[in-house]
């Protein structure tokens, strides 16, 4: 092994060291150790899905109407992703854009203690991620989303709203409108092709890759806002 590769590899080491819980789960909480993370891999850079063209944001836990009936983040109109997720959520809302749709966002990145007062509330990994371990939203490869139909501006019908945590919101639910059941199609199909898996408990639930090559996070909107302008 050559110096400067074992350098690289002594210094991620140290970083994941640093950022280390009591349950032995790795949490980025500050905006330097990011930084140097992404210093030795691009690839961990998280970049703002906002800048995609005509994507809209319905970021529910910016405001009190989600589960929690709390709001959990700053009123922002943006959110994150890891850079090869952002890529893969752009060739996905391109293809929609030629159908006639756009992509919204309910959630992308999720700080790791706002996940912790998830379950407090909600304790069933159906729906909930259990903090021991960390989520896909948290190392920012998931994300929450529907269809909005560009013609008229609204929701494409998808069933149940958001965070419905009922059978009614699977994917195998099948006694649902004709219209819905293609809905619910198409947005699977044009997220996996690019790349996303989805969650079968969550229609609009997806996730890009393998999260575990992702640290988990615990840092707020305006340092990774901060950190993207430095």
């Amino acid at each position: 092994m050559n110096q400067f590769l074992f350098f690289r590899l002594t210094m991620f080491f140290i970083l994941l060291a640093q950022c280390t819980t009591g349950q032995g789960l790795y949490v980025v909480k500050d905006v330097k150790q990011y930084e140097k993370i992404v210093a030795l891999d691009s690839n961990q850079r998280m970049v703002s899905i906002g800048s995609i063209t005509g994507i809209q944001f319905d970021l529910r836990y910016a405001t009190t109407n989600n589960f929690t009936h709390q709001q959990l983040y700053p009123r922002i109109g943006y959110s994150y992703l890891r850079l090869a997720a952002a890529k893969a959520l752009d060739k996905v809302q391109g293809e929609c854009t030629a159908k006639g749709y756009s992509l919204k966002i309910f959630d992308a990145y999720r700080p790791y203690s706002v996940s912790q007062k998830m379950w407090i509330l909600i304790k069933d990994e159906r729906y909930v991620a259990n903090p021991v371990n960390g989520s896909g939203h948290n190392r920012g490869t998931t994300v929450d989303l529907t269809l909005v139909d560009v013609a008229t501006g609204k929701n494409v019908d998808m069933g149940t709203d958001f965070d419905n945590f009922t059978d009614s919101a699977h994917h195998d639910f099948k006694n649902l409108p004709e219209n819905v059941l293609k809905n619910r199609k198409f947005l699977r199909e044009v997220m996996e092709k690019n790349g996303f898996k989805a969650l079968e408990t969550e229609w609009w639930h997806y996730s890009f890759g393998n999260s575990k090559d992702y640290d988990v996070m615990d840092l707020s909107f305006r340092d990774l806002k901060r950190a993207a302008h430095r």
